[in-house]
């Protein structure tokens, strides 16, 4: 594409990056500043409710049109920043997607049983002192399974944080439990888009990729499981009489039977048969429906008079099913479909930002002048790290965050005689896991929509994904399992 003679398009595995050489650093910039500022005054001064409800999509409509104004004063014209708005929209269809069947989902297991009998058997199964590390383990199990962080925390994910919050723990607690199992195992499996796209960009292949990402991400794993296992030894949850209590009322409310796991396990296998998310997901909602009508014909009569009418307001609407329990009843809720609707906003606008940000080619300028800063080897894994966070902050998307440094460091890294994979483990320690940390990224969008949990609840609890740059940065700082090329000359992919 040759729009304006300052403009070029670079073309990375379907991602396209706007180079605009007449934009200067503070140009770049100003757009960033004005959001960083806007969204701080939103949280902190006025409680998240400056505009309303919608205050931060706003907010990044309200970057988006600073962009537009830095973008025409650079000679930028409003098309190609519109074009890179509808490619950015065209990528997220499939997640939005997704994110819509998981609403449903949420609603036809809850009326069909399926949720009420996790949080059941879970009771009896996981104990208050090793909830948090098991939570853990088996998200991070069910992830590498899959491949997927989105599938896990919509399944598995979603009955952990229910059993723990009967259980009295704090949510964050568990969704930051729950995120850091499941970004371990989306790390580490094959079967993972973001393991596969990381030694695209680097210039490896993939099971050197994730053989040498094991070095900084298994440290990292352990030292998250030690954490939650001290703070499960430490915290004061519900009694066995509570529990008890909670036991006999799901019982009495519901027809608790293990043929409801046939729901859960329906989606697990077809996403092992490399079933894509959308097809697994509506299967699962299917099944659940089915299930419904099988086993919870009460429940279904307590929510209307017809079952039919009844089961379309759990997949887009809000229901709630009453029990003699208060916190079962906060449990025992959903809002469907409609209930994914501020999410899906807060995703578009995210993208309307970022792809104004990348027509004119501000993205692009940041991580070039990062790029001046890298004199040393740890210089180069510092600015990796820090391009990284700032994409997944600017751009909301973590396979830009991946794309857009994995296309500019690799040849400062094989200038400086760094294997290929030094990169896409950076990539990755810094990339793909920190995405959900910024509540207006897709993936930390998605996590707090899907686990009912706000970023701000989870974030400190998510050790394993803050943690892992700073792993990956004390492994470069003291050069342990720093890969050099035995022969740099021959490194040219």
């Amino acid at each position: 594409m040759q729009e304006k003679d300052n403009l070029s398009e670079i073309d990375i595995q379907g991602h396209h990056i706007i180079d605009n050489t007449e934009l200067n650093i503070w140009e770049a910039l100003i757009p960033v500043f004005i959001l960083m500022i806007l969204l701080a005054y939103n949280i902190f001064a006025q409680d998240g409710v400056w505009l309303g409800d919608y205050s931060n999509q706003i907010i990044l409509l309200m970057g988006g049109t600073v962009a537009i104004v830095v973008g025409l004063f650079n000679k930028v014209s409003v098309l190609v920043m519109a074009k890179e708005v509808w490619e950015n929209w065209k990528s997220i269809f499939v997640p939005i997607l997704i994110l819509l069947l998981v609403g449903a989902l949420a609603g036809t297991w809850l009326v069909s049983g399926v949720i009420p009998a996790m949080v059941y058997y879970g009771l009896q199964v996981l104990s208050p002192e090793i909830f948090l590390p098991a939570t853990v383990i088996i998200a991070a199990v069910i992830s590498i399974a899959t491949g997927s962080s989105w599938t896990t925390s919509a399944t598995v994910g979603i009955a952990l944080v229910g059993i723990g919050t009967a259980l009295g723990i704090n949510p964050g607690m568990i969704a930051g439990a729950v995120i850091s199992g499941a970004y371990f195992g989306d790390k580490m499996s094959p079967l993972s888009d973001t393991t596969n796209l990381a030694p695209a960009m680097a210039g490896t292949d993939l099971f050197t990729h994730i053989k040498y990402m094991a070095y900084t991400t298994v440290p990292t794993i352990i030292i998250t499981l030690i954490v939650f296992g001290i703070i499960s030894a430490s915290i004061e949850t519900s009694g066995e009489a509570d529990i008890s209590s909670l036991l006999k009322t799901i019982d009495t409310t519901f027809n608790i039977s293990g043929w409801l796991f046939l729901v859960p396990l329906i989606i697990i296998t077809l996403i092992l048969f490399k079933t894509k998310p959308t097809i697994a997901l509506g299967a699962g909602i299917a099944a659940a429906i089915v299930f419904a009508f099988i086993f919870q014909p009460e429940i279904l009569a307590s929510i209307s008079d017809s079952s039919a009418t009844a089961m379309l307001q759990a997949i887009f609407s809000d229901i709630s099913i009453e029990t003699s329990n208060e916190t079962l009843n906060e449990l025992f809720s959903s809002s469907g479909v409609m209930g994914m609707l501020w999410t899906i906003l807060l995703i578009i606008c995210a993208m309307v930002f970022g792809g104004i940000m990348d027509g004119i080619g501000a993205l692009a300028r940041i991580t070039k002048e990062l790029l001046k800063l890298a004199t040393t080897i740890f210089g180069l894994f510092t600015t990796t790290v820090i391009s990284c966070l700032g994409l997944n902050v600017i751009a909301s998307d973590q396979y830009l965050a991946l794309v857009i440094p994995g296309k500019m460091f690799k040849q400062a890294y094989e200038d400086r005689g760094l294997a290929p994979e030094n990169l896409s483990r950076t990539l990755e320690d810094s990339g793909t896991v920190t995405s959900v940390l910024i509540p207006w990224n897709t993936c930390g969008a998605y996590q707090s929509g899907v686990l009912g949990v706000g970023v701000g609840e989870y974030f400190v609890y998510a050790i394993f994904n803050w943690l892992s740059p700073f792993t990956t940065l004390l492994f470069a700082a003291f050069k342990i399992k720093i890969k050099m090329l035995k022969n740099p000359e021959d490194f040219s992919q």
